[in-house]
């Protein structure tokens, strides 16, 4: 079906524009009509992506659309009424065109979780593998509610993540601009007076005399390189999937923030793991399912190893004891798990175990960043005062009075 972009006026005659997949121009007509929109102007496009520009569909769509699925299901109101439902309700324009979309394919004779497929930039394998386990028990309300659950952790986890990412690099970027203000202002200033002594500049000084030079005469390329350097590593890491490789082992291999990396991604992957198998979604088909969750590519392979031994008849606990991917206490976990068959509460505990090891390190990491960079900036002003006062104490020792 084509995709078509659109102008169209809403109920309050505020002009909106988007993309949608339509026959026609009549069917797209139709089809925006029933989203409370009146066409102006439409026509095809050879973009095949059905979700470029507008706005952003973030998680917090998604939790509203579990929940508000879950809660229409309970009460026993049809899919496709609560969907109907849902996309007069909800003020993303974006998602209100995917919610459209979901409507015309269920009452096409698609299933919702057939209907999910359709939009895989929005919802996940994960989602609508669990979405069609839960058509197929009789469980969907059950279903939406643990992903409603489950996106609201994940939501938690993004927020801890960034607290670890963004108070270093605030820190840092004070770090970089004291230095800048020391290096280009401050210090030539001084170099004057230092040289205009006449006596031996000594080494650090000479040294903070040429960093200072390269800062005055190069600052833009200062400014410019963590940019640089971070669109460069990206797109080599695209280009090259060994670069991405090693980059996503450097990452869990960095000091402080590393681990903790790995406690969140394991925590993640316990989670929806549990909530598969909990489903009904065979482990082998869960593990598959999890590979694109962890978003890291050496877990990946670790879990890729793990489903290949478990296909060739090894257990699940031994599969993870073989490929490392769990401590002892984690290990001991899924054994008992496994031989009671309550292997979903053991994941759970996995992942409660995990979450709590992450809210702590997170608080200690956060607690150690800000003591190292001020000894950082702290070096780095002792560097510049000894380098600057270091001439004119000698100078003025000399002196007789």
């Amino acid at each position: 079906m084509p995709l078509y972009t659109y102008k169209a006026i809403d109920a309050t005659g505020k002009a909106v524009m988007g993309r949608a997949d339509a026959g026609n121009v009549f069917d797209l007509e139709q089809r925006l009509s029933r989203m409370g929109l009146d066409l102006v102007t439409g026509a095809p496009t050879a973009q095949k992506s059905r979700l470029v520009g507008g706005s952003k569909i973030k998680r917090q769509d998604l939790i509203n659309f579990c929940f508000h699925l879950e809660q229409l299901a309970s009460a026993g109101v049809p899919i496709v009424e609560g969907l109907i439902d849902l996309r007069e309700s909800t003020e993303n324009i974006r998602f209100r065109e995917v919610v459209g979309g979901l409507v015309e394919t269920i009452e096409g004779g698609k299933s919702l979780s057939q209907a999910l497929a359709d939009y895989p930039e929005v919802f996940s394998k994960v989602m609508t593998s669990l979405v069609r386990s839960g058509e197929q028990t009789g469980k969907l309300s059950e279903v939406l509610s643990s992903l409603a659950e489950t996106l609201k952790w994940e939501d938690e986890l993004a927020a801890q993540t960034k607290k670890i990412l963004i108070y270093p690099i605030f820190v840092g970027g004070i770090v970089l601009l004291v230095t800048l203000f020391l290096m280009i202002y401050l210090v030539p200033q001084m170099v004057g007076f230092i040289k205009n002594m006449g006596q031996e500049i000594p080494l650090q000084t000479r040294i903070l005399i040429h960093v200072s030079d390269f800062f005055v005469g190069y600052w833009w390329l200062v400014m410019a390189m963590p940019f640089a350097l971070w669109f460069g590593v990206r797109a080599a890491a695209k280009a090259n999937p060994a670069i991405a490789y090693a980059l996503d082992d450097l990452k869990l291999r960095v000091p402080l923030v590393g681990p903790v990396l790995r406690k969140i991604i394991l925590s993640r992957f316990a989670s929806s793991f549990a909530m598969m198998y909990r489903s009904g979604i065979t482990v082998l088909d869960a593990i598959r399912s999890s590979e694109e969750i962890v978003a890291n590519l050496p877990l990946e392979n670790a879990l890729r190893s793990a489903g290949q031994q478990i296909a060739e008849g090894k257990g699940l606990t031994i599969a993870f004891t073989d490929v490392g991917l769990f401590p002892p206490l984690v290990i001991r976990m899924l054994r008992i798990g496994e031989n009671t068959g309550a292997l979903d509460k053991a994941l759970l505990n996995v992942s409660y175990f995990y979450n709590r090891e992450v809210r702590e390190s997170i608080g200690k990491v956060q607690a150690m960043i800000e003591p190292a960079m001020t000894v950082v900036l702290g070096a780095i002003l002792g560097w510049v005062m000894l380098a600057v006062l270091g001439p004119v104490y000698d100078t003025i020792s000399k002196m007789k009075f």
